[in-house]
């Protein structure tokens, strides 16, 4: 297994005024003051407070996407503008939404209403099924289905006692850190309800200085528990998270970011970091918990794809890059391919069209170009696509890759910015693809997020096949694994745990430890695995070729605060004419 994490970007800057040691001080204070009524108020003042957040981040919603568009030099109304409303206020109003489905089932039973049939697998393993969560999942995401692997040893009869913990044991009150992300403007706000609600800490809230201009924007979502002393807003830099980390009023962390970040933070910097590092010596010893990045792997089953489906697939997987300009902890780096597949090079080109169809975007984060340039130093032969200029950056490929090759950079780093690779394998067969594939994602590219297989169905009508599919859903070692949707619905659902594959060391943490989202509470999971037809209709609104996606994201924000059936002609209107 290869250890080398994502390259190190340079510090952002940030444009906001730092906070003060005093003013961070003060916060702390606050929040340890007010931990333990937090973590002891009743669920109806939950189910109260839930409520209103949902309100003020809804009156915040237009004013936080039009931010991120002017931010990364998006025209509001354009095609990829959609992403800003989607990846960031209707994601976090969803959150809410499902939180407040489960806070109810907890006031009235204790504890969070599954929504499926819940079953043990044929490797021992209990699953649950999350998704669809209710009528309006069926109607938004119609035949994607979700379930969670629970952990061996968690048996069906067992389940019930590993579902909203903090809820039965009344933990004691603490202060949590969450140090946020600077790409997707959703991230931070999500990470911090899930340790409010779920593990149910009180939060301090450290901005990112790629997005901190969001931060006053975050006060008024997050107002009522700003009001009541339970959440606070701080800014700064590097010096400003490690006095945070380092602070003896903060008693648990959460990252999303570099695993060199965290490593920092666990080992410090340095040669001294790297010696305790490699002695297994951390120099903090505070609960962390992290969200660390992907070299996210496509495996492309060979079927019989008919042009149609070549071109849906081409477009589905040039979304995973260009979505947010490539900077997706979750985006395709590395499609991986049947040598013996007869129209694997129809599927590359129609790849290639489709990316050269696509403008450039603004290449807005820190370090991109330099992480850019340094794969092109090992790639002079990357194949590049569009008439990037000044701040932009071109869709790249890099095809025909070495599975075998030693120290590859492509495997052990992820990109993080317009460029992906395609490495081909040898297999007798494609059920043979399939494990080789399979070991191929976990033994040789780094990172443990997610991982998305696309498979025709009647390509499993092969009892060979579907064994070797349903095989390497149970091998692959990915905290999501999703047939034919992008892994990153993963995320979206957001009744999904999201984060890494457990069992990673500090040593070697790989895309991180601990999950977030999983608004049913669950204590032990291990995988998500999301299933979705082959084809999706309408075309997700998602997809780069979508020109609602404005629209289409706008009103589901407004259909998320306040759902009503008299808003979805409009949704699907504007889904059908995209």
């Amino acid at each position: 297994m290869t250890t080398t994490g994502a390259m190190l970007s340079r510090p952002a800057e940030p444009r906001m005024p730092s906070s003060s040691r005093e003013a961070i001080d003060a916060a702390v204070e606050t929040l340890r003051h007010r931990r333990s009524i937090w973590s002891n108020m009743p669920v109806l003042d939950l189910i109260d407070m839930n409520r209103k957040l949902r309100s003020s981040f809804a009156d915040v919603a237009e004013e936080w996407a039009a931010a991120c568009m002017r931010a990364e030099g998006l025209t509001p109304g354009s095609p990829e503008s959609g992403e800003e409303w989607i990846a960031g206020p209707y994601l976090v109003l969803r959150n809410l939404r499902l939180l407040q489905a489960s806070l109810r089932s907890i006031s009235v039973s204790g504890r969070p209403r599954i929504p499926g049939p819940v079953r043990t697998l044929p490797n021992g393993q209990v699953a649950a099924e999350v998704a669809p969560f209710d009528r309006w999942d069926r109607i938004f995401y119609p035949g994607v289905e979700a379930e969670v692997w629970m952990e061996p040893g968690i048996t069906e009869s067992a389940l019930d006692e590993t579902l909203a913990v903090a809820y039965r044991e009344r933990p004691p009150g603490k202060v949590a850190l969450v140090l946020s992300a600077g790409n997707v403007s959703s991230i931070g706000p999500m990470d911090a309800l899930y340790r409010l609600f779920v593990d149910r800490q009180v939060v301090v809230y450290k901005t990112h200085g790629v997005n901190d201009y969001l931060g006053p924007l975050l006060e008024q979502g997050f107002a009522p528990l700003v009001e009541a002393g339970f959440f606070r807003v701080v800014y700064g830099g590097v010096e400003e998270g490690r006095y945070l980390c380092d602070h003896p009023g903060v008693d648990e962390i959460h990252i999303t970011g570099s695993d060199k970040t965290y490593e920092a933070i666990v080992f410090g910097p340095g040669e001294e970091g790297e010696r305790r590092k490699a002695e297994g010596e951390p120099r903090l010893e505070k609960p962390i918990t992290a969200e660390l990045g992907n070299v996210s792997p496509v495996v492309v089953v060979p079927g019989p794809w008919s042009d149609s489906e070549i071109r849906y697939h081409a477009e589905n997987v040039a979304t995973m890059l260009t979505n947010n300009a490539g900077f997706n902890c979750n985006a395709v780096r590395v499609l991986v391919t049947w040598r013996g597949w007869h129209l694997r090079n129809r599927f590359l080109d129609a790849v290639r069209d489709v990316l050269r169809d696509t403008t450039p975007r603004r290449s807005w984060y820190p370090g991109a170009r330099e992480r850019f340039e340094r794969f092109l130093e090992a790639h002079p032969e990357a194949e590049r696509f569009g008439g990037a200029a000044g701040n932009e950056l071109p869709w790249t490929l890099i095809s025909g890759l070495d599975p075998d090759a030693p120290e590859e950079i492509c495997f052990s780093t992820e990109a993080f910015c317009s460029l992906f690779c395609e490495t081909v394998l040898e297999a007798r067969d494609p059920a043979a693809f399939l494990h080789r594939a399979t070991d191929f994602c976990n033994e040789e590219l780094w990172g443990t997020l997610n991982a998305t297989l696309l498979v025709h169905p009647r390509t499993r009508e092969d009892p060979d096949l579907e064994e070797a599919l349903e095989s390497a859903v149970d091998r692959l070692r990915y905290g999501t694994v999703s047939l034919n949707h992008w892994a990153a619905i993963g995320y979206g659902l957001v009744v999904t745990p999201w984060g890494g594959y457990p069992g990673q060391p500090p040593e070697d943490i790989q895309s991180g430890t601990g999950t977030v989202h999983n608004t049913l509470m669950f204590d032990r999971p291990q995988k998500t695995v999301v299933r979705a037809p082959f084809k999706a209709w309408p075309k997700p609104p998602w997809f780069l070729s979508h020109d609602r996606g404005y629209e289409i994201g706008k009103r589901l924000t407004s259909f998320e605060a306040s759902p009503a059936a008299w808003k979805l002609p409009a949704i699907f209107g504007n889904a059908l004419t995209g």
